[in-house]
């Protein structure tokens, strides 16, 4: 996937470049900007620093990795939180939209992150992560690259307080005590082998269709033989959006969504078909459909299926922030 939030120590990554949380003189200092001057070779590294400093906040400087596993160190200078009144979210934005651009312009493909500005300065967690999130998304929608958010901790990614809330409740509904299901809440099945695999593999669905989501009969019908390939295209047609439309909105590398559609007989892992359903905006029943034909089901036993069902139910399609709720639960991310 383009973009993906990662629990690791930014100086192991194997990307392109890594980017330093730096000061403006470009000294080391403490924390993420620390580690790295050690782990690159502090005199090499600060040596080629002392030559470019200093570098203003906002903006980005690009050197040598020397011992570290990527090719290249962007120095970006984060914003000092005071409140929320000096234009700092302007400034991180910079940071991010620079350092990419430094990368991009070196010749680099693959780029990790630390959250900027998020711990000695102080920058609050939640701000933090949502501006890294927006600022990436903003140049993924005209580069191909690939771009890793780094955190030490889990902690470091915060949701809104709300929405992790609802979600803790929607979890509860589902992977608490088991409910006896109404009658119109079991889920059709749109084939016998459909019906067997769920029994054989024990993939539980929990796609609780209204009366107005169902499909008719005719629909079912005409669409039974029909390939999981030929359903994403038809319903990219249905719906009236564009290849390129979709497989940005699910955070899906170009490469694979061709694969997809060039292959007819191909089928994803369950994680792509949800990121899928994301992209082309589908009702849970819809999802149910497209997960069937590549021979999976929604689980309402399974975290992660659960969380992805509350945005589907909600009409929530923003790809990053269901990443995000994903990793904050715990969670792969699709």
């Amino acid at each position: 996937m383009p973009f993906q939030i990662v629990h690791n120590d930014i100086v192991r990554m194997k990307t392109d470049a890594i980017v330093n949380a730096a000061n403006s003189a470009l000294l080391a200092g403490s924390g993420v900007c620390g580690a790295i001057f050690r782990a690159a070779g502090y005199e090499k590294l600060s040596a080629e620093c002392h030559k470019k400093a200093p570098c203003p906040v906002g903006q980005s400087v690009l050197t040598s990795a020397y011992n570290l596993p990527a090719r290249y160190i962007i120095h970006t200078v984060g914003p000092v939180w005071q409140g929320g009144k000096a234009w700092e979210k302007d400034y991180i934005t910079s940071c991010y939209t620079t350092a990419l651009e430094t990368a991009w312009e070196a010749g680099c493909r693959s780029i990790s992150f630390p959250l900027i500005s998020a711990g000695i300065f102080g920058y609050p967690l939640e701000e933090a992560s949502e501006t890294a999130c927006q600022s990436i998304r903003a140049f993924l929608q005209n580069h191909e690259m690939e771009v890793y958010l780094v955190v030490l901790e889990r902690p470091a990614i915060q949701l809104n307080h709300h929405l992790a809330d609802e979600l803790k409740q929607y979890l509860n509904q589902f992977l608490g005590e088991e409910k006896e299901q109404e009658p119109d809440e079991i889920c059709i099945c749109h084939r016998e082998s459909d019906v067997r695999m769920s029994q054989d593999y024990g993939m539980d669905t929990f796609a609780r269709p209204g009366k107005k989501d169902r499909h008719s009969l005719n629909q079912i019908l005409q669409n039974l033989d029909e390939t999981f390939s030929h359903m994403v295209l038809r319903l990219i047609d249905e719906k009236g959006y564009s290849d390129i439309e979709v497989y940005k909105r699910a955070n899906m590398d170009r490469r694979l969504f061709s694969k997809i559609r060039s292959h007819e007989e191909y089928l994803p892992k369950k994680k792509t078909v949800l990121a899928l359903a994301v992209g082309l905006r589908l009702s849970v029943t819809e999802t149910e459909e497209l997960l069937h034909k590549a021979g999976y089901s929604l689980s309402g036993s399974k975290k992660r299926d659960v969380i992805v069902r509350y945005f589907l139910d909600h009409g929530e399609y923003d790809i990053y922030t269901i990443d995000k709720a994903l990793f904050y639960f715990g969670e792969p991310e699709l």
